[in-house]
């Protein structure tokens, strides 16, 4: 078991274990649509993208979108990702990674901002639900920060030491929510963020998952 046992991995789950960008940015674009905004490439996606996501329209729109406006591209969003996520798969690797640290004895889970009810099917979908203690996604409205989710996860999971928890994911706000939670962090610069944005959190930035397992284990002693 060596030392490494009691070590946790809060993994992310889209734009890390999902690899989703393709989704992501084609329901950017078409909520864009709907308020006659330009597309975005992918590069100019990831400079520009945080969150609170109403933050991230007003960088684009040079002012916060309204109620009614942010309720038609939030649906907008959630529908035309709903139909493009069933061609999306996995990031290369996963599988391998997920059994390699749970098989040296440590634990790991998913907290997303994803939906709770299509996050579960989603993930037994792939066949790696066995792998985590818990699997949570966003159950209140969407938009908000992970940092109060993060907690409670934490504490849902019961006997894993903030401590000696590292949360792995491709947003800066993965970064945050860690520090709130008293937990580390790695960033991975395949999902949404550039690379510049994840190296302002002051957190380890990598550019695969092997290499953020890897992070994680040594800072999680």
């Amino acid at each position: 078991m060596g030392m490494q046992t009691g070590a946790h991995i809060v993994w992310d789950w889209n734009g890390t274990l999902f690899h989703d960008n393709d989704a992501i940015i084609g329901a950017t674009n078409a909520a864009f649509a709907e308020l006659g905004l330009e597309p975005l490439t992918m590069e100019e996606y990831r400079a520009l993208y945080c969150v609170p996501v109403p933050k991230f329209y007003e960088r684009l729109m040079g002012r916060l979108p309204t109620e009614a406006e942010w309720e038609v591209m939030d649906v907008t969003f959630q529908r035309y990702y709903t139909e493009h996520r069933v061609g999306c798969g996995l990031t290369d690797g996963v599988g391998d990674l997920l059994t390699g640290w749970g098989s040296a004895g440590r634990s790991q889970s998913i907290l997303s901002m994803y939906g709770h009810d299509d996050l579960v099917p989603l993930v037994r979908g792939f066949g790696i639900e066995s792998h985590f203690l818990r699997v949570d996604g966003r159950t209140g409205p969407s938009g908000g920060s992970k940092a109060e989710h993060m907690v409670r996860h934490l504490a849902a999971l019961g006997g894993v030491e903030p401590g000696r928890t590292v949360v792995i994911g491709d947003a800066a706000d993965d970064a945050v929510a860690a520090r709130h939670a008293g937990a580390r962090a790695v960033l991975y610069t395949g999902g949404s963020h550039s690379r510049a944005s994840l190296e302002e959190t002051g957190v380890p930035v990598v550019d695969t998952l092997a290499e953020a397992v890897a992070e994680a284990g040594r800072i999680a002693t």
